[in-house]
């Protein structure tokens, strides 16, 4: 599991679809979407952390993104 793409495909085997409008939020959802699976025990460890560091990864290249148009 390496980009955004393969989290939304993770979730979507659980009928999760997420689309909230802008993409940082999306991400925050994704995350809290598989903080629930986790919990559940409906994914594996391995699932779980690598998509956790590519949502964390994506929402700090967003933050930057935004950080870069405020100057």
């Amino acid at each position: 599991m390496n980009t955004l793409y393969d989290v939304q495909q993770l979730l979507k085997r659980f009928g999760i679809y997420v689309y909230v409008g802008k993409r940082i939020w999306d991400i925050e959802v994704m995350a809290l979407e598989l903080d629930h699976l986790n919990e559940s025990n409906v994914i594996t460890q391995k699932e779980f952390i690598q998509a956790k560091l590519v949502l964390k990864h994506e929402h700090k290249i967003e933050e930057n993104k935004t950080e870069n148009n405020n100057i």
